[in-house]
């Protein structure tokens, strides 16, 4: 580690003075700062960063609807909504099916 001169910084408390020690008794190591690899750096590039707005047409009903089921799973609508047309491009998405009532 690069020394420097006692007399040309003066510590101006006692916390500076005993830092100004420990650096001269070498207690100190340098880190390595890890910086993403070259091929994250790449992925990154490939995914859209911009958003796009879209508008939809819908019943009140519905749009009352998944604003409740927003407010349930604690997000805003507009990011469930996002979630839901993601999870359907991607095919991932699971049909909800509702058994029937036999009395």
């Amino acid at each position: 580690m690069q020394r420097f001169e006692k007399t040309a910084f003066v510590p101006l408390d006692e916390e500076e003075r005993e830092l100004m020690e420990s650096i001269e008794r070498d207690e100190w190591v340098p880190v390595r700062i890890s910086r993403p690899s070259s091929r994250r750096r790449c992925r990154q590039h490939e995914t859209p960063s911009k958003k796009t707005n879209a508008s939809t047409s819908g019943s009140q009903r519905d749009y009352h609807q998944i604003q409740i089921k927003a407010i349930e799973e604690g997000m805003p609508y507009q990011t469930l909504i996002a979630s839901i047309v993601h999870k359907y491009l991607n095919r991932s998405l699971a049909p909800h099916i509702q058994q029937a009532k036999y009395g």
